[in-house]
């Protein structure tokens, strides 16, 4: 792990990114329980990649614009979409933020803290992230915007085309790839041929870097200097954050693409495991801390899972309600 105090983060703020990282991680293992029971109908995993999500989430400030990905559920927990909004997409109800119900899980979006909706198709948010930095330059705001995606997205031409932009105009926009090495079943060798994702920031004129997505703090550090940068009028940044999936794509998908020898070894690359070694090992929490910390975070989880079950779905006679002009459907 780098020394966080070179990067000027305190005791508390690798106690609190902890803390943001076994929420996240209760979250996720909470609605793949209810997915099994029948009672949600769909997850779409975070595990693995908490330690990128929050490390990235501790740099940004308020103001600051996000365009999230499926996967990002640790990120928009910290940026402010409460445990209990998000049980309440999970399970479809009336009173999910995102769509009222009618959107699938994972389509985050709140506008009282500048995260934008989410689209279906993969890809599109990095050109709704740059429209979000081209607004901020415009308005002289002392803000970024950024976006993140999966390597498998980094295909799509949404990514490039959004990418070039940012950098003929100097935007201040940081796009972030979550590289967990498997777009879906697909392994990066057959995704791509060259050998840093990163190195294709060359190509539109902007900074780019690869960094250890299983460090909390080298992935602050990287976010810190991105968002410094973009401030500075130096343009956009492409930041490759390598991670380990811990799942199967999603709830529906059938992992044995992955060998039973590469889906255990899976396990000595947590990054929350690692990072709470770290902290242990460095004496900045001990076991009693960790205790009261999973025993609140559960506590949470159980209360949003509790309130969005006992929530109402929505009524039949909402069907259309924001989807058609209104008197547009007989």
């Amino acid at each position: 792990m780098m020394d966080y105090k070179s990067v000027g983060l305190t005791e508390e703020d690798l106690k609190s990114m902890y803390k943001w990282m076994d929420l996240g991680r209760k979250l996720d293992e909470r609605m793949w329980l209810l997915n099994r029971a029948g009672k949600i109908p769909f997850v779409i995993s975070c595990q693995g990649q908490e330690a990128a999500q929050i490390g990235m989430a501790f740099a940004m400030e308020k103001g600051d614009v996000s365009a999230p990905y499926y996967r990002d559920l640790a990120l928009i927990t910290y940026l402010g979409i409460t445990p209990t909004e998000t049980m309440m997409s999970a399970f479809g109800k009336r009173d999910d933020i995102n769509s009222a119900g009618k959107q699938m899980p994972s389509h985050y979006s709140k506008k009282e803290v500048d995260i934008l909706s989410q689209s279906s198709p993969v890809g599109t948010q990095v050109l709704q992230g740059v429209g979000a930095a081209l607004a901020l330059k415009m308005d002289k705001k002392p803000n970024i915007a950024m976006a993140t995606l999966g390597e498998g997205t980094s295909n799509q031409g949404d990514f490039h085309e959004g990418l070039n932009f940012a950098g003929v105009q100097k935007l201040p926009f940081i796009c972030v790839i979550e590289n967990n090495e498997y777009a879906i079943s697909v392994p990066t060798n057959l995704q791509y041929a060259a050998e840093k994702l990163s190195d294709r920031a060359l190509g539109y004129g902007i900074h780019g870097e690869r960094v250890d997505g299983n460090d909390p703090i080298a992935m602050y550090k990287a976010m810190h200097d991105a968002r410094e940068r973009a401030l500075n009028g130096e343009g956009s940044t492409l930041l490759e954050a390598m991670c380990t999936r811990m799942t199967a794509h999603s709830s529906d998908d059938d992992d044995k693409y992955r060998s039973a020898e590469i889906r255990e070894g899976l396990k000595s690359q947590d990054c929350n495991v690692k990072f709470k070694a770290h902290l242990l090992e460095l004496g900045i929490i001990d076991e009693n801390w960790l205790t009261e910390i999973e025993k609140e975070n559960k506590s949470i989880v159980q209360k949003a899972t509790k309130e969005a079950e006992a929530s109402p779905y929505p009524d039949p006679s909402e069907t259309y309600t924001f989807v058609y002009e209104e008197g547009g459907v007989q």
